[in-house]
This record gives C-alpha cells, sequence and structure tokens, in this order.
C-alpha cells in the first residue's frame, strides 16, 4: 500500500512511503500475530540469513513497568526497578514527594559495574536526563553491601532511612561495584527519562564493554493496550489507537463505567526498540461502538453524523475483523543497517518534502487548472 502522510521528516521518517498490510475477517489476535510474524521471520531468513527466535510477547503495562516504553530495545540488559511504595515515608522529598501523587513515580536503574563511572560521567547523564524533563538524576554508587550505609557513596544517602535503604539494596539486587541511577517525578516524566537513560548507557562504550547491550536482533510483541488515555485538561478520554479498536471480551461493560480499565485487542510488534508496526482487531457490533464514542463524549447526533453510515452497516452483520500493517521502507532501513528511509527508498523526498526528481511540489500552469476545471482563489494581501 502507498502511504501518503504529513509526517515530521525525521530519519526514520518520510511524507510518501509503503505499508504491508494485512486485513482479515474471522481472525483472532493471536491468529493475526502468528501469520505477521511468520512473514517476518522468513524474510530475514530468505533476504539476510538471520533465523529470527519466536518473539516473546510483552504486555503493555509490563513493557512501561520494566523498561518505561511501549517499545522497549531488549537488546538492553538493563530494567526498572519500582521504589514508589518505598518511597512515601522518606524525609527527602525529591523521592516522597512523587511517591505521593496520584501519577508519580520512582525507580531505579541498577547499572552493573557503573560506580566506576566517574562524576563527570554521571553529570553528563544528569544534563541528558533533562532533555526529556527530568529536574535531574539521583545516584548511590555501591562500594560495599556488607556495610549497609557505611558502604554507600551519594549526596542522598543522608536523606534516607536505613530500612529505605535496604529495601532500595534487596529490591534492584545491587552488588558491590554497582550504580543505581533514580528518577522521581510524574510517571510520563520518569519513564521517558529513565527509559532513555537505559538504553543510552547499554549502547555507551562502557556498556558494550560490560555487556549490558547483546545480541544483534531482539523482536517482540506489545499487547493489550489501554483503550483510552486521560485528557486532564479537556477532561475527556482520547483513544489511544483509534476509536474503532475492540476491547477486550469482558471490558464492554467498562466503557462506560470505568473507561480507564478497558484493555484493547491492539499490538505492536517491536524490533531492537523501533516499532515496526502494529494493527488491531475492530469493533463490528454497533452497541460497543455506540458505547465507544459514548466515552469519548460523542453524542448520538455527532456519531450518526460524523460516523453514521459505519453504525448503520455494523447493525447488517458485520464479521469479526482485524489487521497489521508495517512499514516496508523502515524494515528494509532495519535490516540492512542504513541510518535513513532515505537510504533504502529509490528516489526518497528531501528534507523538505522535495522530490528531487520531479520537482514536485511545484507551480501549476493555467492550462492545466483549466482543463481540470480548478480554479485558484489567491488570498488577499493584509490591508488589501
Amino acid at each position: 500500500v502507498k502511504c501518503f502522510r504529513d509526517e515530521d521528516l525525521r530519519a526514520d521518517r518520510q511524507p510518501e512511503f509503503t505499508q504491508i498490510d494485512i486485513e482479515t475477517s474471522f481472525l483472532t489476535e493471536e491468529e493475526i500475530r502468528t501469520m505477521f510474524e511468520g512473514m517476518i521471520r522468513s524474510t530475514f531468513h530468505h533476504a539476510i540469513g538471520v533465523e529470527l527466535p519466536p518473539f516473546p510477547v510483552m504486555t503493555w503495562a509490563e513493557a512501561m513497568r520494566l523498561y518505561g516504553s511501549d517499545k522497549p530495545d531488549l537488546r538492553v540488559k538493563l530494567a526498572f526497578t519500582d521504589l514508589t511504595d518505598v518511597m512515601r515515608d522518606v524525609d527527602f522529598k525529591v523521592f516522597s514527594g512523587p511517591a505521593h501523587m496520584a501519577d508519580g513515580r520512582v525507580v531505579a536503574l541498577r547499572i552493573p559495574g557503573g560506580a566506576e563511572m566517574s562524576r563527570g560521567e554521571i553529570d553528563a547523564y544528569t544534563e541528558f536526563v533533562k532533555i526529556y524533563g527530568a529536574k535531574g538524576l539521583a545516584w548511590i554508587k555501591v562500594n560495599d553491601v556488607e556495610k549497609g550505609r557505611e558502604g554507600l557513596q551519594s549526596p542522598v544517602v543522608k536523606n534516607l532511612h536505613d530500612a529505605a535503604l535496604a529495601e532500595i539494596i534487596h529490591r534492584t539486587g545491587a552488588a558491590n561495584g554497582d550504580l543505581l541511577f533514580f528518577g522521581a517525578d510524574r510517571a510520563k516524566v520518569v519513564n521517558d527519562a529513565i527509559g532513555a537513560l537505559r538504553v543510552k548507557v547499554g549502547h555507551s562504550q562502557f556498556g558494550k564493554a560490560r555487556g549490558l547491550a547483546q545480541g544483534a536482533w531482539e523482536p517482540l510483541w506489545v499487547v493489550d493496550f489501554p483503550m483510552f488515555e486521560h485528557d486532564d485538561a479537556a477532561g475527556r478520554w482520547n483513544a489511544v489507537h483509534h476509536p474503532f479498536t475492540a476491547p477486550k471480551d469482558g471490558h464492554e461493560d467498562w466503557l462506560e463505567t470505568d473507561p480507564g480499565r478497558c484493555i484493547s485487542k491492539a499490538y505492536d510488534v517491536v524490533l531492537n526498540g523501533i516499532e515496526l508496526g502494529g494493527g488491531s482487531v475492530r469493533i463490528h457490533r454497533e452497541e460497543v461502538q455506540s458505547k465507544v464514542f459514548r466515552a469519548l463524549k460523542i453524542d448520538a447526533e455527532e456519531a450518526q453524523l460524523k460516523f453514521g453510515f459505519l453504525l448503520d452497516a455494523l447493525q447488517y452483520g458485520a464479521p469479526p475483523h482485524g489487521g497489521i500493517a508495517i512499514g516496508l521502507d523502515r524494515f528494509v532501513m532495519l535490516m540492512t543497517g542504513a541510518e535513513s528511509l532515505r537510504d533504502v527508498i529509490a528516489f526518497p523526498k528531501t528534507q523538505r518534502a522535495q522530490d528531487l526528481l520531479t520537482n514536485a511540489p511545484s507551480s501549476v500552469d493555467e492550462k492545466q487548472l483549466r482543463e481540470l476545471h480548478i480554479r485558484l482563489r489567491h488570498a488577499q494581501a493584509a490591508g488589501g
């Protein structure tokens, strides 16, 4: 399928691209994933001689809990340790403040052997996480676990009581010579900042030397996404994927009573921390689709005006249906190790979305416009 999209022009984006798109009837989530995974594994085998293992399946909640990302790079063998409950009774406001917030989170990221990092390296990582909204980066060097508090080196140790320090060491599994980084803020900030730090440390020279990043290819499926996310400013729910994604069986009643609990039949395929593509099973029952619209504060009149054709069609007995699509160009870019989509597209657009072969977009002459019965209405100059 050829796609045209108003994309921001990063290295892995193009305004014109190609998708491998599969739409099916009467297949379950698992059947769609199995079929598509087989295609990906077969392509890797025949195109570059790589035998991918069966893809592990991870829920969205687990991915966010362990890695702070819904597209985790599993080559990096580091994971979060949640300490939110531990930090609620400490006097250190940097930790206890977020721990008491409804949307707050406190996590630790253990770096094996990281105690050998210099203060300059730690300061550089502190500046790095600020890019993602973090206010700073607390840390503890574990010099000698047996000595308890005396074996820990950090400006924050004096602010934490012995029970909290012991629980931190216990939960993280920290050993002598390790370094612990901490994130404490709103969950989104923590996930973004410490999630990015995890990948940066793992793929750094230090991380590679320590074996913190391993393997050439690490695919996985991320499943069970939330149906909705809440917009606090607008006071309403928004669809995480799109409003036609089906909820999990048994979750339909929550659409009107507790939308935040609803899990969707959506799935993404991720490779080395990059989302190759995704899809979902769609709603095929009119009453469920109407409940979703109501959850999104789309009343019956607006729903009929904008989506009446769909609601009417669903009343005639649409089959259960679903699909998935991946970006072919991004797929090829990953397989070949290219740095940009422009390296694997025959006539890519420039950073200004221009086609150098045809010089598009360009002006159209009056004769062409007349033949197509198109008349341009030019905007008047200001004050004209």
